[in-house]
This record gives structure tokens, sequence and C-alpha cells, in this order.
């Protein structure tokens, strides 16, 4: 079980960090590169997609981590 839930916190860790380099800075930053950001028709709708995805991957490795750090295995 234990090791189910440090693979869960693996796979969220590196989506989060994906899922944030994606996000635009002031410039396209890296959800410019090979026109992603035109991808989804508006980079305001990728930016909304993105925010899902960020809000939902650190509220998994949110859990997991307070799960881990509470229950003994």
């Amino acid at each position: 079980m234990r090791a189910l839930l440090v693979l869960i916190q693996i796979v969220s860790a590196i989506t989060l960090v994906i899922a944030v380099l994606l996000h635009t800075a002031k410039g396209e930053g890296l959800g410019g590169i090979g026109g992603a950001a035109k991808l989804f028709g508006s980079p305001k709708g990728l930016e909304e997609g993105l925010d899902k995805i960020t809000g939902g991957c650190a509220a998994v490795f949110l859990l997991v981590s307070l799960i881990l750090g509470v229950v003994r295995f």
C-alpha cells in the first residue's frame, strides 16, 4: 500500500511540475513552444485547463503527502 502511495506521489509531483512550467508567464513561456498556446483556440482556454490540472495535481499531492505523513504502514 505504501509503495502505491509513493508511486502516486511521484507521478503527481512530476505532473505538477510540468503543469506549472506550461503556464504562460508575461510572455508565452514554455506553453508557447510549438504553438501549444494556440492549440486550444485561445490562450485563455489553455490557461483555464492548466489551472484545473494544476489544482487537481496539487490536491492529490497534498492528500497523499498527508496520508504518508500521518498513517504508519
